[in-house]
């Protein structure tokens, strides 16, 4: 599984990075807009994310910013629902609008923050990720 991972917070992103590469190519960015970066690169290279996780709170571009983006490049690539990558918020911000706003852009999951990382890996189980 290849794994794009959005962190702006040095001790989160490290201890989500160490607990990702379990699963795969775990690549790292610290704000949205290196995100969509990535993203696009992947999929100019034929070699797109299978996951996506998305902190929402980031400098430069927010999450639900790169959401829209990656959705975006997707669609421009006419990547089909199906093959589009699984796309998790993982975020403090756990209020009613935020989750229904990060579902409303095309999240596929909203994971709030500390990650259980239990209950994160069953979430793969059922995308059938890992």
């Amino acid at each position: 599984m290849k794994i794009l991972l959005a962190e702006d917070d040095f001790a989160t992103r490290k201890n989500m990075a160490k607990f990702l590469s379990k699963y795969g190519q775990c690549d790292i960015t610290v704000d949205g807009m290196e995100a969509v970066d990535a993203f696009n690169m992947a999929l100019e290279e034929k070699e797109p994310y299978d996951l996506v996780c998305l902190d929402i709170m980031m400098p430069v571009m927010d999450g639900y910013q790169a959401l829209v983006g990656i959705r975006n490049l997707e669609k421009q690539k006419n990547i089909s629902e199906e093959k589009a990558a699984k796309v998790i918020i993982t975020t403090a911000l756990n209020d009613e609008s935020s989750v229904k706003m990060a579902f409303e852009l095309g999240c596929t999951l909203y994971s709030g923050k500390p990650v259980d990382q239990d209950r994160f890996e069953q979430a793969l189980k059922k995308l059938g990720l890992i």
